[in-house]
């Protein structure tokens, strides 16, 4: 089996299970002993960001220097919807990655970033419960949908608030690799509502 290159995009004040749920499910799967991800994180200098509630993370690259990507985790919290929506640079490498990569995920808040880089529109999509109304109002070319965990558009996948990054990071690994593999890596992590989950 293929491998894929996960890059997970850090910045200040970003949610920490926002990015540290995915970067646990894509870590973690493997099959006969192979690593299936290869998961790496990307601030925009490369810096030490500090997440919400005061975790601080060295990321493994910056914008100019990482490697080709096969999918993009954006997450979201107060870094994303109040500062980094008003960061061009990021907002633009958004862009280019989406010309690029396999698959554009966003987790929470995220998915401001994506509609901001115009990558929602005419799609649905969904963010935290608290935020929908935001998402709605400011980017009404997105059909914003409510009361779900994760909505799959193809190339581009938007989910609910916080932990709901983790339902949709096993979601893509069984579009990836199949059921069985997300089944075992879930089994792993003792995280049994993904056998219920069939969003």
């Amino acid at each position: 089996m293929a491998q894929h290159t996960v890059g997970i995009l850090l910045f200040n004040q970003v949610e920490v299970l926002d990015f540290a749920g995915p970067f646990e499910v894509f870590s973690l799967t493997s099959k006969l002993e192979t690593k299936l991800f290869n998961v790496i994180t990307i601030s925009e200098d490369g810096e030490m960001i500090k997440a919400r509630h005061g975790l601080k993370v060295i990321p493994d690259y910056n914008f100019h220097n990482h490697p080709a990507l096969d999918i993009l985790v954006v997450p979201g919290g107060y870094g994303a919807e109040e500062i980094e929506i008003n960061n061009s640079s990021l907002i633009d490498w958004i862009k280019q990655q989406y010309s690029q990569v396999e698959y554009m995920t966003s987790i929470c808040t995220g998915a401001l970033l994506l509609a901001k880089a115009g990558l929602l529109n005419g799609k649905k999509a969904t963010t935290h419960w608290m935020d929908q109304d935001r998402l709605e109002k400011e980017f009404p070319l997105v059909a914003v949908q409510r009361n779900v965990k994760f909505i799959d558009e193809g190339k581009v996948i938007t989910s609910g608030g916080i932990s709901a990054g983790i339902n949709m990071s096993f979601h893509l690994i069984s579009r990836i690799y199949g059921r069985e593999v997300a089944a075992e890596t879930a089994k792993r992590m003792e995280y049994d509502s993904f056998s219920q989950d069939r969003s």
